[in-house]
């Protein structure tokens, strides 16, 4: 019996290691996924910016819905919308002026807007074939 490895007391033993050694391969496969995602929370992280906003100012507001078909020179920003609101993870109240109602959007789809629309004034210039 020992000779063909049949011996119940050293199979236990061997099984009971064998078990130990894959419950330790496992907490390690655990904690390097969990410094793996640490990582990639702290690289995510960093490119985020903290944008604050105050009410009554003036924003401009990210249309996503653009990206199917935007046309070369259309903008990608609509707006300006003014600002009722921020609350304390991000998000933004929007006031629109033309709806008359307020809804609220992700905080890093607006960006401040600094002034009013350039109207700039057609200039004419003649020609003349001398």
């Amino acid at each position: 019996m020992k000779k063909l490895n049949l011996d119940p007391e050293l199979a236990g033993r061997k099984r009971m290691g064998q078990l130990h050694e894959l419950e330790e391969f496992i907490l390690h496969a655990y904690e390097n996924a969990k410094h793996y995602k640490e990582k990639t929370k702290r690289c995510h992280d960093k490119n985020i910016v903290p944008r604050l906003f105050e009410s009554r100012q003036n924003v401009l507001l990210f249309n996503s819905r653009l990206r199917l078909s935007p046309g070369k020179l259309k903008s990608k920003w609509s707006g300006p919308f003014e600002v009722v609101r921020m609350t304390d993870h991000g998000a933004v109240e929007l006031w629109n002026e033309g709806k008359q109602s307020t809804f609220i959007v992700n905080g890093q789809r607006v960006k401040h807007y600094f002034g009013q629309e350039v109207v700039r004034e057609e200039e004419s210039v003649e020609l003349s074939n001398e």
